[in-house]
């Protein structure tokens, strides 16, 4: 099992049904690693978090404006939590992805495809290999990448089923397995490929 400790170790076992052995398990890699999706999010965040701080900006005076109306001590407050969203959106996300892929178990086992979550937000998708409706590969040269067991919408702002999460990348939401950002993701991918050119018996 790829840089699994102990505890974690434990916590798949413990989601192993009945005659099910695993074939493989690893985690994501930590690395800031940037997906299609980002094309849309970076410029979107970009403006998001210019426009909070330009608004801030100018009811505080910062930029020569003025500051006699009383009111813009009620429009500076309004407009923290935006510049807030906007410092999260631009490079506060990557730190809480690379934090949550900490916590994140990738399995594959002779008859599942496994995602656990671990505490404090305790989580686990699955699916039966023999019901997979498709797997969607994105490789990178350096061999790391993306599994996607399941169909996905490429609209960053569908939220149809609840299954596209672009804000964290992890797909934890969508109730679909995704291993996101693994090494070596063509050899995982050849093993669930031969998995399911076989008969799988549940």
């Amino acid at each position: 099992m790829q840089n699994l400790n102990p505890d974690e170790q434990r916590h798949l076992q413990n989601e192993l049904h009945n005659g099910e052995s695993l074939l493989w398990a690893g985690k994501p890699n930590t690395r800031v690693i940037f997906h299609p999706s980002d094309w849309f999010l970076i410029p979107f965040s970009l403006l998001w978090g210019g426009f909070a701080i330009f608004w801030e900006g100018g009811v505080t005076g910062l930029f020569g404006l003025g500051n006699s109306n009383p009111s813009s001590s009620f429009f500076m407050l309004w407009g923290i939590p935006f510049v807030l969203i906007g410092q999260y959106l631009i490079w506060g996300r990557f730190f809480y992805t690379a934090w949550k892929k900490t916590r994140l178990i990738y399995a594959i086992t002779n008859r599942r495809i496994l995602v656990l979550a671990l505490p404090p937000r305790a989580k686990t998708i699955s699916s039966f290999i023999d019901r997979l409706p498709a797997v969607d590969k994105e490789l990178r040269s350096d061999g790391i990448g993306t599994l996607k067991f399941g169909q996905f919408s490429n609209n960053p702002w569908a939220r149809s089923g609840n299954n596209n999460t672009p804000w964290d990348g992890l797909y934890l939401s969508s109730g679909i397995p995704v291993f996101v950002d693994i090494d070596d993701a063509a050899s995982v991918y050849a093993i669930v490929a031969d998995l399911r050119a076989r008969p799988v018996r549940n």
